[in-house]
């Protein structure tokens, strides 16, 4: 569904209008600063549920001209390459091309439906992601090394609603929305026209509420790791629904087959192996419907065979009443995340540093893509942050990297998601409002510091 300028006006005003009576009683602007929701050891207020949760969209208008993200003291931001279309996923090649996922949500005729779905649909277009897929993978190149892209060719194209990709020998696997496929690669190639052969499906249907499906290879080559987000916000589109979701599958290379890896993990979706460790990490976006303040997104290490509390709790043993039949034997084995990123913060794209070109506080530490809130007042997420790592794990509070995405309106200009690191060592951020890849560095200029 494309929208004009026009058209966007008019969905906002349908949406404010229709939910106005039903939001009246729901629950008030959060007086809990955003802080409290994030770090090792996050406020958890009660639960304030509501039949329809807040509605606070910020309507995508895009930058002006010369518009551009603000950048912490210390870094400089420019544009990498612009004009794209709903750019959202990034890989970097070995030999520094830069793949982006320019891509959105397939059809799925029986996800939100009834009243309540049609309205988040008009609010979800209204907020920039009800723009038809393009479907295709775009490869940027920046030969001369200026921090600029100045060719860009269409990798690969008729794909299926693509995001996660992942480079393994000579082969380069991307994750449609419903599959992992495999395409012959060729070092400096600008584009595949090979077709993919299948290496295993990936659960997607008519409903296929979180279609995002990232991916990450394994060290030594020999598994992927899939995310698969669940099909509904608490199981109520039935639990029949939900094999294999809410979840992150590891896939073996050499045949295909899959297994359950970790489970109860609402919508998990930037995967990367933290340098000191060794270990698996994810992002994961919470349940919605519980207030503000509930329940915060988070960062954490994955364990094999662990569950993390989806549909039935949260952070732990914090039962969601809403959820009917409970199992409080599941309850009981459910993990507590490492580190809480905020609520409704919608925290997407994970990258650990693993570069030379930023000061050596940045080291194994996590930037974090964070899209953005459309359910919380005030609107929280719309930044990058960072999060520092000291022996493998959180060591301080984050820090925010890039901001401004938000005018001074409350309308978006932009919206973080993909994050990745470049051969020189920069930061890279896919911007699916903006339509534009940020490169972040250190500033330059004599009064700059990130020391």
């Amino acid at each position: 569904m494309q929208i004009t300028q026009n058209g966007r006006r008019t969905v906002a005003a349908i949406v404010v209008v229709a939910t106005a009576a039903m939001l009246a009683g729901c629950s008030e602007e959060s007086k809990l600063p955003e802080s409290a929701t994030m770090g090792p050891n996050p406020t958890l207020q009660k639960p304030d549920t509501a039949w329809f949760p807040r509605v606070n969209l910020a309507e995508a208008v895009g930058w002006p001209e010369g518009g551009k993200p603000k950048a912490a003291a210390g870094f400089a931001v420019a544009a990498f390459a612009k004009g794209l279309d709903h750019p959202r996923w990034l890989y970097v090649l070995p030999n520094g091309d830069v793949l982006v996922a320019e891509t959105n949500a397939p059809e799925r005729p029986d996800d939100n439906t009834g009243i309540k779905g049609w309205m988040v649909t008009l609010g979800m277009a209204n907020a920039g992601a009800g723009v038809k897929s393009p479907n295709r993978i775009t490869l940027l190149r920046d030969a001369d090394r200026d921090g600029t892209a100045e060719t860009r060719s269409v990798f690969l194209k008729d794909l299926n609603s693509p995001f996660g990709m992942a480079l393994i020998g000579s082969n380069l696997y991307v994750a449609d929305t419903d599959a992992i496929l495999r395409f012959p690669y060729q070092e400096g190639a600008t584009e595949i026209t090979a077709k993919p052969t299948k290496l295993t499906d990936l659960p997607a249907g008519t409903i296929n509420h979180h279609w995002t499906k990232n991916i990450i290879a394994s060290p030594d080559g020999k598994h992927i790791y899939a995310t698969v987000g669940s099909n509904s916000n608490v199981g109520e589109n039935g639990m029949e629904n939900e094999d294999d979701r809410a979840a992150i599958l590891q896939v073996d290379v050499a045949t295909g087959r899959k297994r359950l890896y970790a489970f109860g993990l609402r919508n998990p979706n930037g995967l990367d192996w933290q340098p000191q460790s060794g270990e698996l990490w994810t992002v994961v976006n919470e349940r919605d419907g519980l207030g503000n303040n509930l329940v915060p997104d988070y960062l954490t290490h994955v364990k094999d065979g662990a569950f993390y509390g989806w549909p039935y709790s949260y952070y732990g043993d914090h039962v969601d009443t809403r959820v009917d039949p409970q199992k409080p034997d599941l309850v009981k084995k459910a993990v507590v995340p490492d580190y809480a990123l905020g609520a409704h913060t919608a925290s997407l794209g994970l990258v650990f540093y693993k570069g030379n070109l930023l000061p050596a506080r940045f080291a194994n530490g996590a930037f974090i893509g964070q899209h953005g809130s459309w359910n919380r007042e005030p609107r929280a997420g719309y930044q990058v942050l960072f999060v520092p790592f000291n022996g493998g794990t959180p060591s301080g509070q984050p820090e925010k990297i890039l901001t401004g995405f938000l005018n001074d309106k409350g309308e978006a200009q932009g919206r973080p998601v993909g994050v990745a690191v470049d051969q020189a060592g920069a930061l890279l951020v896919a911007d699916d409002v903006g339509n534009t890849i940020w490169r972040v560095t250190p500033d330059t200029s004599a009064s700059a510091s990130l020391e």
